[in-house]
């Protein structure tokens, strides 16, 4: 049976893909919980300890293309059941890892690349390609789906971390997504819409071209990427080392754990809302809002280091970054030919994940040449800049007088 755009049946599986990101992306957070923990039982430095995450983010990454291309083929059951494959076995054998490289090694091939990769691009593009009217709101509501994860997982982890131990957590994860995501799965068989609508212009007058923003799709594309590494590697530093940071000042992990939650919650909030702005100002103006807004944010945790300004400090952060990440699939799904719409939704989607690889790691070590992160959210805030200036740029370059001929032309149909 063929299902419409827009129709109840999008919106149910909107739902079931909201909670397989949710359990899908959980591995990224779990890792943040840890950390302290896993430092301390294998005796490793922060950045060392810091590794595992790098390795999970850039899996998911590289993973998130692979999968994306699967899913294209086989549909997005036959993907997400290896995803639960991949977590299920991943989350038992880190538990059960001898020392950090085993540990680190799971996290990137299974967790990552086989496990969370099957839960977030290829459930975004998918997303984008069941709506047309209210394509913004509903890739916001799948992408919370990864926000969803960071504020349920981290307190719950952290009780079980605190009265059973890291490995019997990371054990009962496994067994949890081996059993639940293949059942969320079985509601994935339907293949997306053919969409027959005419092309459009969205919101600011963007249409789909073959000459975007005026560029080549590869420079084009590029540029999306070397702007989504810059804002994750930003983004990455709360989230990764929140918990570490607040046990550095004495308030310990529990309290971090919760502003881990606490942040993510209000990402949450962050996504949904600019999933509303996006489609009334298009994907580009609303990137722009949040990083600027990201950008303030990280030069608060500067001055404020006190418990209850670091718990308020993080919900900013929270509030002010989580529609990020989803502005670039909207800007592809508006400025790129719809058939290449999923690869190239994938690809800007894996830089984000390496960008949150690399700002990870770089920040744990930014930590271990200073012995602070007060160079940590400078460096953030560089990074951060750079992704503003690529975003003004690109936004000149369509409501510009750059802006004829070739920018408008080649337009392809939606």
């Amino acid at each position: 049976m063929q299902h419409a755009t827009d129709s109840r049946f999008a919106w149910l599986r909107l739902m079931v893909t909201l909670a397989l990101m949710t359990l899908g992306s959980s591995a990224m957070y779990v890792i943040s919980v840890v950390l302290p923990t896993v430092q301390a039982e294998f005796g490793a430095a922060r950045a060392d300890a810091s590794l595992p995450y790098t390795l999970l983010m850039v899996g998911f990454g590289l993973g998130g293309v692979l999968m994306g291309r699967l899913a294209d083929r086989y549909g997005l059951m036959a993907v997400v059941m290896i995803g639960a494959g991949g977590l299920g076995v991943g989350y038992v054998a880190a538990g059960l890892a001898p020392n950090l490289w085993v540990f680190a090694l799971v996290h990137g091939v299974l967790l990552g690349a086989l496990g969370s990769a099957a839960t977030f691009a290829p459930l975004v593009a998918d997303a984008s390609l069941w709506f047309v009217r209210r394509r913004g709101i509903a890739v916001a509501i799948c992408a919370s789906g990864n926000y969803l994860a960071g504020a349920v997982w981290p307190p719950i982890v952290q009780h079980f971390v605190s009265g059973y131990g890291w490995r019997p957590t990371f054990i009962g994860l496994g067994v949890l997504c081996a059993v639940a995501m293949p059942l969320l799965a079985m509601m994935l068989r339907a293949r997306p819409p053919i969409a027959t609508t005419p092309a459009t212009a969205a919101p600011g007058g963007a249409m789909p071209s073959s000459r975007p923003f005026g560029l080549s799709m590869n420079q084009a594309q590029l540029l999306l990427c070397i702007a989504g590494v810059s804002c994750c590697v930003a983004m990455s530093m709360p989230q990764v080392h929140i918990v570490a940071y607040c046990t550095d000042l004495g308030f310990g992990a529990a309290r971090g754990a919760e502003m881990l939650s606490l942040m993510l919650a209000c990402g949450i909030v962050s996504r949904l809302v600019s999933g509303l702005i996006c489609d009334r100002i298009g994907g580009l103006r609303t990137l722009l809002l949040g990083s600027v807004l990201q950008g303030l944010a990280l030069l608060l945790f500067l001055p404020f280091d006190g418990l209850v300004s670091l718990y308020v400090v993080s919900a900013l952060f929270g509030l002010f970054q989580g529609g990020i990440v989803p502005s670039y699939a909207i800007i592809v799904r508006e400025h790129f030919p719809p058939k290449e719409a999923g690869a190239r939704v994938g690809m800007v989607l894996m830089s984000t994940l390496l960008g949150m690889a690399l700002g990870g790691w770089m920040s744990g070590k930014v930590f271990d040449l200073t012995g602070s992160y007060e160079a940590a959210f400078i460096n953030g805030v560089a990074w951060n800049l750079l992704n503003g200036a690529i975003v003004v740029w690109l936004l000149w370059r369509v409501t510009g007088g750059r802006r004829r001929g070739p920018a408008s032309a080649g337009t392809a149909a939606a």
